[in-house]
């Protein structure tokens, strides 16, 4: 079976499986974010290289207070855990987006992870954390005055990845849009898009999506 180096996870569907479950929005976060660790298990069991996941957009902002604050309480024990399983697989964490805007806590977890595992280069897990696609290409032209394809590259948050291209995009709950996500770096990507919310969608759900994808022919435009 053809294994993708580089596969990145767009995780949706926790609100409404919570809703349709008749539970709190916020033990929906929670499933969904075991269903992660499980999923990144799964990932490295199967040796695919780098793992991509999207835990906080940057439109995500716009949602209630009290359910910002709450994901953000799952996040600093997501990156608790992350570091744990980091340290045992000897497994490089980097936090892709923006810093700048979390508060001290988390952000400090972030750069103690990142730093701990920096020496790290078999595995890798990037944990995309108030992150957009346009935000990360707007800031890096903005801060190194980018004129060509090969500069932009070098300064995206990927940077210190042995591949930043992507080669296979999954997006859970059942939507059919990539929401701007890593729209540099998986220009060429497969995608695919599963009719599960992220708390149903098991290991054996992304083994299945590893086959299909492997099934695919991939031209880059040729």
């Amino acid at each position: 079976m053809k294994i993708p180096n580089h596969v990145a996870i767009i995780p949706d569907g926790n609100r409404r499986f919570a809703k349709e479950h008749n539970l709190p929005t916020f033990e929906g976060h929670r499933q969904g974010f075991e269903r992660i660790i499980a999923m990144s298990e799964k990932a490295r069991q199967m040796g695919i290289k780098i793992l991509t996941i999207w835990a906080f957009s940057t439109e995500n902002w716009q949602r209630s207070e009290n359910e910002v604050k709450y994901l953000m309480k799952i996040y600093e024990t997501m990156i608790d855990r992350y570091l744990k399983q980091a340290l045992k697989n000897k497994m490089r964490i980097i936090h892709l987006g923006r810093k700048d805007r979390l508060n001290q806590k988390l952000k400090k977890k972030i750069i103690k992870a990142e730093s701990d595992t920096g020496g790290f280069n078999r595995y890798y897990l990037n944990i995309a954390l108030d992150y957009g696609g346009r935000d990360e290409i707007i800031r890096a032209i903005r801060k190194y005055q980018i004129y060509d394809e090969a500069a932009l590259e070098q300064n995206l948050d990927t940077r210190d990845l042995p591949q930043s291209n992507v080669d296979l995009v999954i997006r859970t709950g059942g939507e059919q849009r990539t929401s701007g996500f890593l729209i540099w770096q998986a220009a060429y990507a497969e995608y695919i898009f599963v009719n599960k919310y992220l708390p149903d969608f098991t290991p054996e759900d992304f083994e299945k999506c590893i086959k299909k994808y492997s099934r695919r022919q991939r031209r880059f435009g040729k």
